[in-house]
């Protein structure tokens, strides 16, 4: 998991084949201005959504992890709480890996939680367990998938 700045934002271009054309395509919009929904830059392997999320405590926002996608998550409205948990220490729940929506859903709370303000952005690999989205008004977030 990485947590920063969004005028850093460039410098982890070279984690990721994909990440330098996210990084292009997030630097030259007006995130704010984006409409809710989806903008597929290349195919299935890197999509940028927009969303607006309804408010969530810890308690209701579930661990889970990608297989195949990187998550590259911003706040843009409003303060955003983000849980983390390796994935290797994550309780699996009930539900199977689900590979049409490429998650797998964990039980508990995450061991660690993060602030992450607008201006701010969270990267999450396979390997990391997140809790996204708790937030006692909801916000207007991107999150753009990038194939891992």
């Amino acid at each position: 998991m990485i947590v920063d700045t969004l005028e850093n934002l460039e410098k982890y271009a070279g984690l990721n084949p994909l990440f330098a054309q996210a990084v292009e395509f997030l630097k030259s919009h007006d995130l704010n201005a984006l409409e809710v929904g989806k903008t597929e830059l290349q195919g299935k392997n890197l999509v940028v959504n927009v969303a607006q999320t309804n408010p969530k405590t810890k308690e209701q926002a579930k661990l889970e992890t990608h297989n195949e996608f990187i998550d590259i998550q911003i706040p843009l409205s409003g303060i955003e709480i983000m849980g983390y948990t390796p994935a290797t220490s994550c309780t699996p729940a009930d539900a199977a890996y689900n590979a049409e929506k490429d998650i797998t859903f964990f039980e508990g709370l995450a061991e660690t939680y993060v602030t992450v303000k607008p201006g701010m952005f969270a990267i999450f690999f396979p390997q990391d367990g997140h809790a996204p989205g708790v937030t006692p008004e909801g916000v207007k977030k991107v999150i753009v998938k990038v194939k891992a």
